[in-house]
């Protein structure tokens, strides 16, 4: 049974509170080395084989709400490089590989012309 839209919000917030606590915990343990930005590296790398593993253990075990909670809440609120592994996972075991490259490379170099253009844009406020 899906839950409803309020209920869903609030187990997606709770989860993502408790990600987005983890995820600035791993970032003050863990420091960058060598300029290279190992924390968020760490996050992002474990938050898609966490949500790799959620889906597949929610689609066969769990509720919806479970996977709200785990799936969308915590490992969006730790990182939403997740998101992007697990539909990118999605679209390969559809044999979907020319829409899986073209959303790597569109998201990779969008993000980063995105954040470029972010930081423009800020300089001139």
């Amino acid at each position: 049974m899906e839950p409803s839209l309020a209920k869903a919000a609030v187990l997606v917030a709770a989860g993502g509170a408790v990600g987005s606590v983890l995820r600035f915990l791993v970032s003050v343990w863990m420091k960058p080395a060598a300029g290279f930005p190992w924390p968020t590296l760490a996050v992002n790398l474990m938050g898609c084989l966490l949500i790799g593993f959620l889906y597949g253990v929610t689609s066969r075990h769990a509720s919806e709400q479970m996977k709200l909670l785990l799936a969308t809440g915590f490992c969006g609120g730790f990182t939403t490089f997740s998101a992007f592994g697990a539909e990118n996972l999605q679209l390969l075991q559809q044999n979907q590989y020319l829409l899986a490259s073209a959303y790597t490379a569109s998201s990779i170099t969008g993000g980063i012309a995105a954040a470029w253009l972010g930081n423009a844009v800020s300089a001139k406020w």
